[in-house]
């Protein structure tokens, strides 16, 4: 291991890990809520009529992705108390982990997909919509899948030497 890789970090214990994951998904947790209830009471809207059906099937595609995020999310803490009650094991802080990391795909989807609506609604100009929700997921699997790949790949390079 290099001199540097060992000198800017530390191992968490199991305890530290799994109160590291519970605080990510609390922290996440109220702005994908938030999200959800903006995009329920966004139907109701007279002007949620009025934007072509392929603009209302994003969006009703995109509430379902926020669904997918929210289980997601949510589902460490059911893990937890269902599945290993009173314990902290490796195997917990791995599925935990996975859990909040794969609700960021359906969250970037969901949001992307309502960039496109809105874009739409405010300019009924398809193209520059599409290219917004496009630009929007482009934006966030570069930064919340990407870039953390890169970043452990160039890690575990360092650690290699």
């Amino acid at each position: 291991m290099s001199e540097h890789a060992s000198e800017d970090c530390e191992k968490e214990t199991l305890k530290e890990q799994m109160a590291r994951i519970v605080e990510e998904a609390r922290m996440v947790l109220p702005g994908i809520q938030a999200l959800f209830g903006f995009q329920t009471i966004a139907v109701f809207n007279q002007r949620f009529n009025d934007l072509p059906m392929y603009a209302q099937d994003c969006h009703v595609a995109a509430l379902a992705l926020v669904v997918i995020a929210i289980a997601l999310i949510m589902m460490p803490a059911a893990y937890h108390r269902l599945a290993e009650p009173q314990l902290i094991s490796r195997r917990g802080i791995k599925v935990s982990a996975r859990a909040i990391c794969y609700a960021l795909a359906p969250l970037a989807g969901a949001l992307s997909l309502d960039i496109f609506v809105v874009l739409h609604a405010v300019t009924s100009d398809l193209p520059l919509s599409a290219s917004g929700g496009i630009g929007a997921f482009l934006l966030l699997i570069t930064l919340w899948f990407a870039y953390p790949y890169h970043a452990r790949r160039r890690r575990n390079a360092e650690i290699g030497d």
